[in-house]
């Protein structure tokens, strides 16, 4: 797939746009209906590429001329879509807004494109019409793409699974991540273990057991240590499953109800507290600008990359028993017991 369309110029759609150039994709169109958006897309375009190149994850070939070469601003929908192989959907995340955006794809695109929402909770494939339902999956980044590897692949009820396959080909080919699921739930994985891990935080905070720091410390120092190697179900096999079957059995901690809100959160953003872009969340950032902070954190991130790439993976295979499963979901595969989003929580 060489000829890609990227429709919403955003915080997601202009960084896809620099990932498929990246990746080795020729021809790339990003459209807005925001003339703002895309006057700012080649800026922040470039001063990402600029971050990577000085990290060494691009080449010194992939300057600004490079990408005003692969990257092309295009205002009209129906021009980028034209005679696209691939069009990426990563609009704002309100489905009539969507659904307009599907049905004018729609109307210019080829049949034989391949459309992928970058969707991160809504099930689009009632808003895309029936048609480019064959065609159609869901490939969900996370910000920001060019650091962050991780796709989330999924399809829909009627999706051809050739489609998926392309997809995660593409991907795996630009040297990131693609995690096929069986079908679409709100959140894929990662994110829904996150929210699971924000409740619990925001309860330990609103409950005065420990502040932001001692509560990042014990992720970064416990947690996060070994899941870039194991992740963690491989911790608990290094754990032994016994000890984490008896941990499930004899528990001593109830997770309360969900409140759906934080006590420590509300009065954060009710003081304008609202993190990086105002200097001040849970952190005080000491007057540093938001650019100068997400340069340290991409510099730092791809740091990381490099290390883990350096150290490599413990090799093995995903066990063959011990996964019951139950027909469910719309899209009829055989899928895991605990396929509801309030069950994983």
């Amino acid at each position: 797939m060489k000829k890609i369309a990227i429709i919403g110029a955003g915080t997601m759609g202009h960084a896809l746009a620099l990932v498929h150039a990246l990746g080795g994709c020729a021809d790339i169109r990003l459209q807005d209906v925001s003339t703002e958006a895309l006057k700012r897309a080649p800026g922040l375009m470039q001063t990402a590429l600029r971050t990577l190149r000085e990290a060494g994850a691009a080449g010194p070939d992939k300057d600004d001329a490079w990408l005003a070469g692969v990257v092309h601003i295009v205002p009209d929908l129906a021009e980028a879509v034209a005679d696209a192989d691939l069009i990426v959907e990563a609009v704002f995340e309100d489905p009539e807004i969507k659904r307009q955006v599907f049905a004018a794809i729609d109307q210019a695109a080829s049949d034989q494109a391949i459309i992928a929402s970058n969707t991160s909770y809504l099930d689009v494939f009632p808003l895309i019409p029936a048609r480019r339902q064959k065609r159609a999956a869901i490939a969900h980044w996370y910000t920001p793409p060019y650091l962050v590897d991780l796709v989330d692949i999924a399809p829909g009820p009627e999706t051809d699974p050739g489609v998926v396959h392309a997809l995660r080909d593409l991907y795996a080919g630009m040297d990131k991540k693609p995690v096929v699921l069986k079908k679409f739930v709100p959140g894929f994985i990662a994110n829904r273990i996150q929210a699971a891990i924000s409740l619990e935080v925001y309860r330990l905070l609103d409950d005065g057991v420990a502040d932001a720091a001692e509560i990042d410390a014990s992720v970064k120092y416990g947690l996060a240590l070994r899941m870039p190697l194991l992740g963690h179900l491989m911790k608990a096999d290094f754990t032994g499953l016994a000890m984490s079957q008896h941990a499930q059995t004899n528990r001593s901690y109830t997770p309360p109800p969900v409140r759906g809100r934080s006590d420590r959160l509300d009065a954060l953003v009710a003081d304008g507290h609202t993190g990086v872009m105002a200097g001040r969340g849970f952190y005080d950032y000491g007057g540093r600008s938001p650019a100068d902070l997400m340069r340290e954190r991409d510099l730092k991130l791809l740091q990381l990359k490099q290390a883990l790439k350096t150290i490599g993976e413990i090799e093995a295979e995903p066990s063959k028993s011990g996964s019951p499963t139950v027909q469910g979901g719309n899209c009829g595969h055989m899928c895991p017991q605990r396929d509801h989003w309030e069950h994983s929580l």
